[in-house]
């Protein structure tokens, strides 16, 4: 792993001892929380490209993006333009986000949320479903095959989804074979923080039509929606293009709604 992304492990799994003193509250937590909301479903089988719009106030790469922003506040407006999910980061110490954000926006809007972290273990899911998460990001490239296939089981078992990062091929063959049935293609390379829309361009044709793909990174503007739509890709996250935006709902209006064809078509 690049060094960014080992340290930001490192941390997680640094943060598990003080997750384990708390794994009965967890649990109970997790149980006492609302239903979960149909994640996959939200993003599959529409004619419209699906919008999963983002929360967060930084990020290692980009440095602060939007640090004095409301929560609540951004997600609803995220809501009433279209969108179709929303990604809400938690991690604290690198993006500035927490689970009482999650919380306060769970509480608000009416659509699913992604818990987006750096999830290792599955304390990380039980905490998730506690504070409301409806899916998890489980990335391929921190994860071996067997922990993978056991936080896919938990999620399931949580009733919850489970959007699988993948960068290349191999690591889209790990994610289908753990079984993944969202898979997100990031087309930013972790290693060098470069990012190509081509990634997802060139990696559609090895995920089977029954499984969601979502796109994230370098999407920037309608027509890079537009672009990935024709080719069948049934969900974009979106977050820096919106956050920097002066209107990040009206930057999300104009990602909503933009026709997908079917892959195959």
């Amino acid at each position: 792993m690049p060094g960014i992304l080992a340290s930001i492990v490192e941390t997680k799994h640094g943060e598990l001892e003080s997750l384990r003193a708390r794994r009965e509250a967890l649990e109970r937590s997790a149980a006492a929380a609302p239903p979960p909301r149909d994640f996959r479903s939200a993003l599959a089988g529409g004619d419209a490209v699906s919008l999963i719009a983002e929360c967060k106030r930084r990020s290692p790469g980009a440095g602060a993006i939007r640090p004095g922003l409301d929560p609540v506040a951004l997600t609803l407006g995220y809501q009433r333009a279209g969108a179709s999910a929303l990604s809400v980061l938690t991690d604290v110490q690198y993006f500035g986000g927490s689970l009482a954000d999650l919380e306060a926006v769970r509480a608000a809007v009416d659509i699913p949320i992604l818990r987006k972290d750096f999830t290792v273990d599955p304390l990380h899911v039980v905490e998730a479903r506690g504070a409301g998460a409806d899916a998890v990001l489980l990335i391929v490239r921190i994860l071996d095959d067997a922990r993978l296939r056991e936080l896919l089981g938990l999620a399931a078992d949580l009733g919850m989804g489970a959007l699988v990062e993948a960068h290349d091929a191999a690591e889209v063959r790990r994610a289908l074979e753990a079984g993944a049935d969202i898979v997100e293609i990031n087309n930013r390379d972790l290693a060098t923080f470069t990012t190509d829309l081509e990634t997802t361009l060139r990696l559609l044709d090895q995920v089977p039509p029954g499984v969601v793909v979502v796109s994230e990174s370098g999407i920037r503007h309608e027509a890079d929606v537009a672009r990935l739509g024709l080719a069948g890709v049934d969900a974009v996250l979106v977050g820096e293009t919106l956050l920097r935006a002066d209107d990040p709902a009206a930057a999300a209006g104009l990602m909503s709604g933009v026709a997908r064809r079917g892959r195959g078509a």
